[in-house]
């Protein structure tokens, strides 16, 4: 049985068990085939009895709280898409805030700059009072639930695998933080593996649950953008951020810009366009943006000048030195006090950008 016909079939009969009792008759006069109507009536056999067991215990053991679309606690914004999923798997907590949420997602090989950007962009939002929604995923994802983390802000992760697992691995310390300041959710059952297929179905959890999308770096063909498409068919406003024209994980970004997703800069103009929308009760929880800086005070000569020659796109120290005109040594030394300011961030390769 899919997704869709379980539903109507909840919606129709009002529970789940009514459903279960409903003479095979009844059924079929509610849209089930004969086939159908006759599983339903007759219930589970013994081997889908053990393993609904054995996943009740693994749910138990991993202390997941699980929520059907019937519940008062199931997300508001998520039960009015046309596909809710029907069963969620929590693990962390979710809250009245997180009805005020944005997407954040782009590509998995995001460049230095995308994910700075997107940290920054997180930070800011979150900062404000909005609830960052990615996908844990490498390079953007995770840029935007750090960013949500840095400032001591709500976040939530919808994974495209069973809750009881971590994908990716290496993120595993990631999503403890999360589970500890949001939720990490899933809809597929226990122990299922990261298959691909899961990860374009879960994107509708993704945009479902905000306000909006905002695709901070996308390549053509990518993930991220049909998270953007569906965002746009559920009704939610769809935001990119303008890319290099020449980068292969902007092409994407870009495009929808041309089709007319709202153009972000700073997190100003994502909250201009939505807080029309919400309601008084909403917008007086939501905070001024500050933008975040991690400094104060003034730069010696030479760290103004190295600061100033650097940009959000990385460059090398010859480039610095070559750009500057001051001496390897002077250079080398601005960029060190600048890196422990936390005012420039360094790469792989001696390469540095702007934070």
């Amino acid at each position: 049985m899919g997704d869709a016909t379980l539903l109507k079939l909840v919606q129709r009969w009002k529970t789940p068990e009514a459903v279960c009792v409903a003479t095979i008759d009844e059924l079929i006069e509610g849209g089930c085939s004969l086939q159908l109507a006759a599983a339903i009536h007759k219930g589970p056999d013994a081997v889908t009895r053990r393993r609904i067991d054995r996943e009740w215990t693994a749910i138990e053991r991993h202390r997941v709280r699980m929520l059907s679309v019937l519940d008062r606690d199931y997300p508001v914004r998520l039960k009015m898409i046309p596909d809710p999923p029907p069963l969620l798997y929590v693990a962390g907590t979710l809250t009245d805030e997180d009805g005020l949420a944005v997407a954040i997602v782009g590509a998995r090989k995001a460049s230095p700059s995308g994910r700075l950007v997107t940290e920054e962009l997180s930070h800011d939002l979150a900062a404000a009072g909005i609830a960052i929604v990615s996908g844990l995923a490498r390079g953007v994802d995770a840029a935007a639930h750090r960013g949500a983390l840095s400032a001591n802000g709500r976040t939530i992760a919808v994974l495209g695998c069973g809750i009881d697992r971590t994908y990716p691995p290496e993120h595993d310390r990631l999503r403890k933080q999360i589970e500890e300041h949001g939720a990490v959710l899933s809809e597929v059952p226990m122990g299922t593996p990261p298959h691909s297929h899961h990860f374009p179905r879960r994107n509708r959890i993704i945009s479902g649950l905000c306000l909006g999308v905002i695709v901070t770096e996308a390549a053509m063909n990518s993930g991220s953008l049909i998270t953007a498409k569906l965002a746009g068919e559920q009704g939610r406003e769809v935001f990119a951020v303008p890319g290099h024209i020449k980068s292969e994980t902007s092409r994407g970004s870009n495009g929808l810009l041309k089709d007319g997703a709202g153009l972000v800069e700073q997190a100003q103009d994502v909250l201009d366009v939505l807080m029309p929308q919400l309601e008084p009760e909403l917008r007086a929880k939501l905070h001024d943006v500050v933008p975040f800086k991690k400094t104060s005070g003034h730069l010696g000569k030479d760290e103004a000048i190295v600061y100033d020659a650097l940009s959000h796109v990385p460059s090398s120290v010859d480039i610095v030195i070559e750009q500057t005109g001051l001496q390897a040594s002077a250079v080398v030394t601005a960029l060190l006090s600048l890196e422990l300011q936390q005012r420039v961030r360094q790469l792989p390769g001696q390469r540095y950008l702007k934070t």
